[in-house]
């Protein structure tokens, strides 16, 4: 990103791409099933207690029955996640930053009595001739502050890596670092992203597989995202907007949630099958 504009650069692309493809060793294997890989980072400040509150985690799927074009769509289109993200409460765009970056607000249910979480992110995009790649992080809107009743967190870098494989197939990566704020411990975040990736990625995938259906049904000439000149947002200077980082948040008290020592199987098993 460059230091003259909050909106991602080309490096900031080739950056997660890299990170998406990269078998480096940093990345340890936390979950394969040949259809489905979960990696989690490790940490370069390992033990560190004032380092990151969650590692990195990155998810991979091999689609055999959609094409990357229309998993592309389905992560673009708002008013489908409506119909496919069991825990949304709200997400709307808010205004559009250029052709191919746009603010938006996302918030999601926790299970008790963890808080729901939003966020505010710029999501940026990026298509060449074979791959499809999405960017988000958070940043400070002026006219959506943290609300009452709910924790900002924060998306440090969050995104997709889309790339054909075929006509009707391809890999599809999820790639995430995000801070939920709060007070909640270090071994429920990443112990939660773990468990919940695959299932994550099956959802996204038989969204993908009912997609072309609904879309028939739901405007189907209607895609803002391929065609800028089909967006009805307010235009926005990115001026007006800036990063936004964890330590400026406050923490909310969840000291309920620190003892991992005190937690039943079954009460850990909730949390985990719910936590996002």
């Amino acid at each position: 990103m460059s230091f003259g504009s909050i909106l991602p650069d080309d490096s900031t692309f080739a950056d997660f791409k890299n990170q998406c493809l990269s078998t480096s060793n940093n990345w340890q294997s936390k979950y394969d099933n040949h259809a489905i890989q979960v990696w989690m980072e490790t940490p370069k400040d390992k033990g560190n207690s004032t380092g990151p509150k969650v590692h990195k985690i990155k998810c991979k799927i091999t689609i055999k029955d959609v094409s990357a074009a229309t998993m592309y769509d389905v992560i673009h289109d708002s008013k489908y996640r409506a119909t496919w993200d069991p825990n949304m409460k709200e997400s709307f765009d808010i205004a559009r930053v250029t052709d191919y970056a746009d603010v938006g607000y996302y918030s999601w249910r926790c299970p008790k009595p963890i808080k729901s979480r939003d966020v505010v992110t710029l999501r940026s995009w990026q298509v060449t001739d074979d791959e499809y790649i999405i960017v988000n992080f958070s940043v400070k809107h002026p006219d959506y502050p943290p609300k009452s009743g709910l924790v900002r967190a924060v998306s440090i870098l969050t995104g997709y890596y889309v790339k054909p494989t075929g006509p009707n197939s391809c890999i599809f990566i999820y790639l995430s670092q995000a801070d939920p704020k709060g007070s909640l411990p270090k071994w429920l975040v990443n112990k939660a992203s773990q468990a919940m990736a695959p299932r994550v990625l099956k959802c996204v995938h038989e969204a993908g597989q009912k997609y072309s259906k609904w879309k028939e049904a739901n405007s189907p000439d209607h895609k803002p995202w391929l065609y800028p000149e089909q967006c009805s947002l307010p235009k926005m200077n990115p001026a007006q907007l800036a990063l936004q980082r964890g330590d400026s948040l406050e923490n909310v008290d969840e000291s309920a949630m620190q003892d991992e020592g005190s937690w039943t199987p079954d009460e850990k098993k909730k949390c985990t099958d719910h936590h996002q």
